[in-house]
């Protein structure tokens, strides 16, 4: 036990009464103060002294610790203790001077006042202690009465609300800082909205509330002014994007068109409106509050609202160019780039009843070529329009210019669904166009994992589909893409072979009826690969038409076949011409005419000696261009003949004006020349070219019966496996050897 104190505590808290007291009106709250000393009189007669002091509105509420050890213990206990009343010698001579440092040092908090008491001046602390520790007064007992005892303790608690002020303006500030940082990351008005409701919770005490501004440009559909929640917390989700009126509020939608309209906060006990703009941009947030919002919250709330106010700005030009970015500008759809996006959610999604699709406008650019741009983009918007009606929860997307993309349902999302809003015109300013359109679509079960994937999937469909003559509308399978990629690979390695000079020409002879001589041949294009196998001509002649490689090939082949009669000619076979099959590819160059004359005078050959073998199908698109093409060539003495007749586009007044030399029956027509019945439209044929006064050359010749008929009908020449296959250059001078 330590020496008892100096006696002369018997004149602690001297009545001094004549002095002015510090009272003010109290409120329910109190202020905490921890008295701690091991004398148990010290403890009644501080609490007396002090027993009708009210400090800045409140009364105090005293703890009592008669050591330094529960004297730390409370106060890790109560967290709201703002005053300590501290004796220096108790257990120990520093026994105070320890639950000092446990409150600086171990608990850390700064904010606590402390006043030191003692009874033995000897006891004092240095004076680097009390500031070090950040000690609020220091008295001996003997000079504390009544009224400096209640000045220290005003004083002291004064002090402790400043500190607790600046510390909550200080975490306010940090907590606003942090939420600005965090609001920055939102780039879509929604998220925004949201983000600057969640801080607001964590700055003032409210439940729930609500960020409103006008929806046009935001919200889809929003051609008004009105006023749409943009976010919300604590209230119902489906708010979100609806007018204000769907909040059932009355108060609520007033206090929030008052501050809208007013431009400035208006607050309520239990409801807030606050007023937000920048660069032209202008929101209100509105917030219910569970208690009447403080000064401080208030001022905070300033400073957030400063702070903020340019984020906001800030996200509506993040949505202008997400929009940009993102949004088809005409219909206001999701663009190619947001499809994708929505894609990737299709191939994703667990649910199987999802399907994708492109609908294709059929004949758009003959409606924009012929009525106008304007009106075009009038229909797109009444397809659009319509769509959107009658399509259910689907999701739509602009992704080309007459090109639809949709994700829904199936029950939604079906040919015949899809064809059904197609069966009306649509109105596009004065006009009513009936016009179809044609669907490619996949199923989820078939999707691939990704939403670019999907894309090449659904369009894969939806080229089959426009190839189709039979159905408007392609479902994606496996198979279509394998098909794809065995197309794509072929034309790969025909590019690669071709350059390799793996192509070659094999010729079929072409005899006279008559006499038994060859009098010609046709150049028949052979791809042999680096193992050495063939790949049919049926299945690599489309591919070079259709990657546009056939226009190299055929340049080719016309210099090839003119290498081929120049070296016949020196071999003294100078009355054997050589026939080339020409693609629709070739005839549409500009300069196709020019590089065939070219030819024969490169390898200088006479033009007679090299035929052009020619379709009907050449006829259909232009078939005037046609006709004075082959007139210039047959001008420069370049022979022409007409294969495939009867089966293509068969137009008689057409085929007077062509510059024939030959007319070729096709095989389909010499397969059942000998049998009864059967051979007449060879018969037919045969006549016509000889009333034309052309040679008429029949092909497929395979047996001894054809070629009795064909004699009959006095067919000029053949051609077929009955005299010879088609053979390399060297086979065929050899087999020119053997027969002429």
């Amino acid at each position: 036990m330590q020496a008892s104190e100096d006696t002369n505590d018997d004149f602690l808290f001297i009545d001094d009464s004549d002095e002015d007291e510090i009272v003010e009106d109290a409120g329910s709250d109190t202020w905490k103060v921890l008295i701690v000393d091991d004398d148990p009189e010290i403890h009644s007669v501080t609490q007396l002294a002090l027993s009708d002091l009210i400090v800045l509105g409140k009364r105090l509420e005293y703890i009592h610790a008669y050591s330094g050890r529960d004297a730390c213990q409370l106060i890790e206990q109560h967290k709201d203790i703002v005053l300590v009343l501290l004796d220096v010698v108790m257990e120990t001579d520093d026994a105070g001077l320890n639950v000092v440092k446990h409150i600086r040092e171990a608990l850390s908090r700064k904010d606590i006042r402390i006043v030191l008491r003692t009874g033995q001046p000897g006891y004092a602390p240095e004076e680097s202690v009390i500031k070090d520790y950040d000690i609020n007064d220091y008295k001996t007992k003997t000079e504390l009465t009544r009224r400096k005892l209640v000045t220290t303790v005003y004083a002291a608690i004064r002090s402790y609300q400043q500190i607790d002020t600046v510390t909550q303006n200080r975490q306010g500030l940090e907590k606003i800082i942090e939420a600005a940082a965090d609001l920055l990351e939102l780039h879509s008005v929604n998220e925004y909205a949201e983000g600057v409701l969640a801080q607001l919770l964590a700055l003032c005490d409210c439940s729930s509330g609500a960020f409103c501004a006008r929806g046009q440009g935001i919200v889809e559909g929003a051609d008004d002014l009105g006023l749409y929640v943009l976010g919300q917390t604590g209230l119902s989700t489906e708010l979100k994007n609806k007018k204000i009126d769907a909040l059932n509020n009355g108060s609520a939608q007033q206090l929030i068109t008052s501050c809208f309209q007013q431009k400035q906060h208006i607050f309520n006990e239990n409801q807030v409106a606050m007023y937000m703009a920048s660069g032209g941009y202008r929101a209100v947030i509105y917030l219910e509050l569970n208690a009447p919002i403080t000064d401080i919250d208030k001022q905070l709330v300033e400073v957030f609202l400063t702070n903020i106010s340019m984020g906001y700005e800030n996200v509506h030009l993040f949505q202008k160019l997400r929009d940009a970015a993102y949004k088809d500008w005409l219909t206001e759809l999701p663009n190619r780039l947001e499809f994708v996006n929505l894609l990737d959610d299709f191939a994703h999604s667990q649910d199987p009843n999802l399907v994708a699709g492109l609908i294709d406008i059929n004949h758009f650019s003959d409606i924009n070529d012929g009525l106008g741009q304007d009106l075009g983009n009038q229909l797109l918007m009444a397809v659009t329009t319509r769509m959107k009606a009658k399509a259910g929860p689907c999701r739509f997307a602009r992704i080309g210019a007459d090109v639809f993309g949709i994700i829904g349902p199936k029950e939604f999302v079906s040919p015949e669904k899809l064809n059904a809003m197609f069966v009306q015109p649509f109105s596009a300013g004065e006009q009513h166009l009936p016009i179809s359109a044609t669907f490619g679509l996949c199923t989820k079960e078939d999707a691939g994992p990704r939403g670019v994937k999907v894309l090449n999937q659904i369009n894969i469909a939806l080229n089959l589909a426009k190839k189709s003559n039979k159905e408007h509308f392609v479902y994606y399978k496996q198979e279509m893409e394998d098909k794809t990629l065995w197309r794509l690979g072929m034309i790969r390695q025909l590019r690669t072979d071709f350059a390799d000079n793996r192509l070659e020409l094999w010729y079929q002879p072409q005899l006279s009826l008559a006499t038994g001589k060859v009098i010609g041949a046709e150049a028949l294009l052979r791809w042999r690969t680096a193992d050495g196998n063939f790949i049919s001509p049926a299945e690599f002649i489309p591919l070079a038409e259709y990657s546009g490689l056939i226009i190299d090939i055929g340049d080719w082949v016309i210099n090839q076949a003119c290498l081929q009669i120049k070296s016949l000619e020196e071999q003294s076979f100078d009355q054997v011409s050589i026939s080339v099959n020409v693609s629709i590819p070739q005839f549409k160059r500009a300069n196709f005419v020019d590089s065939i004359i070219d030819a024969t005078h490169k390898h200088d050959i006479h033009p007679h000696k090299l035929e052009l073998e020619i379709t009907e199908n050449i006829l259909m698109d232009e078939p005037q261009v046609v006709v004075d093409a082959l007139v210039r060539l047959k001008k420069e003495g370049i022979s022409i003949a007409l294969d495939d007749f009867g089966t293509g586009y068969s137009s008689l007044s057409y085929l007077q004006q062509l510059p024939l030399d030959r007319l070729k029956v096709d095989r389909a027509f010499v397969n059942t020349i000998a049998t009864p019945g059967q051979s007449i439209i060879a018969d037919t044929i045969i006549n016509l070219g000889k009333q034309m006064n052309l040679k008429v050359i029949a092909e497929g010749i395979e047996n001894k019966d054809q070629e009795e008929h064909l004699k009959a009908q006095m067919c000029d020449e053949v051609q077929g496996f009955f005299y010879a296959k088609p053979m390399p250059a060297d086979e065929f001078l050899a087999f020119l050897k053997q027969n002429n």
